[in-house]
């Protein structure tokens, strides 16, 4: 059979081209996604040029015309068998919305052992502090909870000033730079075989329940959660989540009897460390900046209903949020 080139050219230009378009947008814009009927017809356009590539290499057809079908085929086969994943202007936002809560749950028991161990961690803080209160001295994580919760209350609510003006950004940094580096250990620890992460975890929660206990006695329970509330619904999880990820690279190196090697358990999960990570720091940016700017503030300045409200509602948004946030 002989092959009309020209008549055969001016029939499957259009296809060419529109081929040429889709990957055109598909390079600029790294981050794209297409739907369904998008991407049928981007396949249906490479399957066409495929055969149209085939037919003119039994032709001694312009050369120049075969480069071209052999470059825009090689460009479509890399679109569709690209495995690495996609970076541009929208993937910051698809991997904050879709992929750290997918991460987050697709390691849902590392939390689960991480929130328990916190959660005995607070009760034994608790008890330490109801059972013993000269152990106050060494649960405290501050030099300023210190003093009689019932002093510092009466202090602070009868103040009218505002006590963070002129360094509420350095005081936000501070916090931010501390909780960053508490995370970061807890998870670094990991690499003690999760023995380091879980004594971070416990003494946290030591610390957390000690301070409650300590206030709950005195009888400022509402002051308690108006001023631990607004960012401590963020900070705590972010700590927890911290050590979910210690846990993790704790048993990607214990491995736990898997026919896998190290190497392999860890370039399985490495991903998803850095995936936890970022998002941990993400959340105590957000509580730094609550904590400084809104926290900080009591009666009657700013009512703790209000407050406990606000801490409430970023509560449920979290819980939602990595349960529910880019399921499928």
């Amino acid at each position: 059979m002989i092959l009309d080139v020209a008549r055969f050219t001016t029939a499957e230009r259009p296809y060419w081209q529109e081929l040429d378009t889709t990957l055109h947008h598909l390079e600029e814009d790294p981050g794209a996604i297409l739907s369904l009927a998008e991407a049928e017809r981007f396949h249906y356009l490479y399957q066409r040029c495929s055969s149209d590539l085939s037919r003119l290499s039994t032709f001694s057809a312009d050369p120049e015309l075969r480069e071209y079908l052999e470059s825009l085929v090689a460009r479509a086969y890399a679109e569709i068998h690209e495995t690495r994943e996609r970076r541009g202007p929208g993937s910051f936002k698809h991997w904050f919305l879709s992929t750290f809560p997918r991460t987050f749950r697709k390691h849902i028991r590392a939390f689960q052992l991480s929130l328990a161990i916190t959660i005995a961690g607070t009760g034994f803080g608790a008890a330490a502090l109801h059972f013993d209160p000269p152990s106050k001295t060494v649960m405290m994580p501050f030099s300023q909870l210190m003093e009689n919760p019932a002093d510092r209350v009466a202090r602070e609510e009868k103040s009218q000033q505002d006590r963070m003006s002129g360094h509420k950004g350095t005081f936000a940094s501070t916090l931010m730079t501390h909780n960053i580096q508490v995370s970061l250990t807890a998870f670094a620890l990991g690499i003690t075989w999760g023995l380091g992460t879980v004594m971070i975890l416990f003494y946290n929660g030591v610390s957390l329940g000690a301070v409650g206990a300590d206030y709950i006695q005195a009888g400022q329970t509402k002051f308690l959660f108006g001023w631990l509330m607004p960012h401590g619904a963020i900070e705590i999880p972010a700590i927890v989540l911290a050590g979910q990820a210690g846990l993790i690279l704790a048993g990607a190196l214990i491995g736990w009897g898997g026919q896998a090697s190290r190497r392999e358990r860890m370039g399985a999960i490495s991903k998803d460390l850095l995936t936890m990570l970022g998002g941990v720091a993400i959340m105590l940016v957000w509580a730094g900046i609550v904590e400084s700017f809104f926290s900080q503030y009591h009666e009657p300045v700013l009512p703790y209903a209000v407050k406990i409200a606000f801490g409430s509602v970023e509560m449920f948004a979290l819980f939602f949020f990595l349960m529910r946030a880019g399921a499928r």
